[in-house]
């Protein structure tokens, strides 16, 4: 029986969210920005109409406005998008229980001999497509392969709402004409790398010799050169629901930065949403753990131990000191994550009320109690109803 592998990819998710509650956004210039009012913040997402204009994620939000000062800001909600990014996962596990999340707006999803229930992978990708059009109210486009690397690959083919396939047979066609700054994982310095071989395209690189790719790019010069050919034997791994062993928050910039100040606000950011997700499984952890992908293609992890804590103001700490002793701006970031490990297994937190006592000299608990709070309030309210002040003058200053 052959493979087959969906990759789910939300299609400009943050400001998606946003434009289900805000109709007013449809139709016109959008993004979710740190800190808009101050305007130092970045762009966290934006709609398609603002990026017909050159806006772009991760670009300082005054940059942006230079482009196209009609575009409409609005403060991230993470609270929001992560409700949102559960029934999304939610609806995929209706059609099998294979879904491995990749992100907070994707997910592969094992596909194989699901066609006598659904149909055929297009018209099942269709479905899945529809339903969260239509029950959701946001956009998606799905690559269908029989792994996971051609279908990532695939997503990315036609945006917004589409739905490509890419098999075996396709590979010489669909992509191998492609720049090979266009795959999956491979990085602007990557890129340029490759360029200077004489390897420009996805089919350069897959028929050039192995060996030399190897001496090149060592150990991850294995798994590109397989991808360019269109093998990846990895396997769609679902999350076993009560074995929560991290939670983490990572995202791809759309340029490689060297600025550590957009680092820091891209992880402030990632930060909020991990405390947040935290604090709704009721876990504590006591372990940080930043991960940063370079442009060359080499992934670096660094953790820390902390006292056992969900607050983003903690989190985000361990992550900046992590950063700092790990900076190097010669050394171009293209992707930038942060987890919370070392979870206890009788962690289970207490709700506490808006009117409870803060009676403790414990910095810790004062924390909690600001984030219960905050969460309480933006549960409500969204986002905009509270901000995380002392941070953004933290990361801004």
């Amino acid at each position: 029986m052959q493979k087959v592998v969906f990759l789910v990819d939300m299609n400009a998710f943050f400001i998606s969210c946003e434009m289900t509650r805000r109709p007013e956004l449809i139709g016109h210039p959008a993004a979710v920005a740190g800190d808009p009012k101050k305007r130092a913040g970045i762009i966290l997402a934006a709609n398609y109409e603002a990026r017909a204009c050159g806006i772009k994620t991760a670009m300082v939000v005054h940059e942006a406005l230079k482009l196209c000062p009609a575009t409409m800001l609005v403060p991230p909600d993470h609270l929001f998008y992560s409700q949102k990014s559960d029934e999304v996962m939610d609806l995929l596990s209706h059609y099998t229980p294979l879904v491995e999340q990749n992100s907070i707006d994707e997910a592969w999803l094992d596909m194989t001999g699901c066609a006598g229930l659904f149909g055929e992978p297009v018209k099942a990708a269709e479905s899945i497509r529809d339903e969260i059009k239509d029950n959701l109210g946001l956009w998606c486009s799905i690559g269908i392969a029989e792994n996971k690397f051609l279908a990532k690959m695939a997503s990315e083919m036609k945006k917004p709402l589409g739905i490509t396939e890419l098999w075996d047979e396709d590979i010489s066609i669909k992509l191998w004409p492609l720049a090979v700054k266009e795959m999956y994982g491979v990085g602007s310095k990557t890129a340029g790398k490759l360029n200077a071989m004489g390897i420009r395209t996805i089919g350069d690189l897959a028929k050039f010799d192995q060996t030399l790719i190897i001496k090149a790019f060592g150990k991850g010069g294995i798994e590109m050169y397989q991808h360019a050919n269109g093998i990846d034997n990895s396997q769609v791994i679902p999350k076993i629901a009560g074995d929560v062993k991290s939670i983490g928050r990572s995202t791809t910039l759309s340029e490689d930065i060297s600025d550590i100040h957009k680092a820091r606000l891209v992880l402030m950011a990632l930060a909020d949403d991990v405390g947040t997700s935290a604090r709704r499984s009721g876990k504590k952890g006591s372990t940080v753990q930043i991960t940063l992908k370079y442009s060359d293609f080499q992934v670096i992890t660094r953790q820390m131990a902390i006292p056992e804590t969900s607050t983003t103001k903690e989190i985000y700490q361990a992550g900046c000191s992590l950063l700092d002793l790990n900076w190097n701006k010669s050394h171009p970031v293209r992707l930038i994550g942060i987890s919370l490990t070392g979870f206890h297994e009788d962690a289970d937190m207490e709700q506490l009320s808006i009117f409870d006592q803060i009676g403790s000299d414990s910095k810790n608990d004062l924390n909690d109690r600001i984030d219960q709070v905050m969460d309480k309030l933006r549960a409500k309210h969204g986002t905009s109803i509270i901000t995380l002040g002392a941070l953004v003058k933290k990361v801004i200053k």
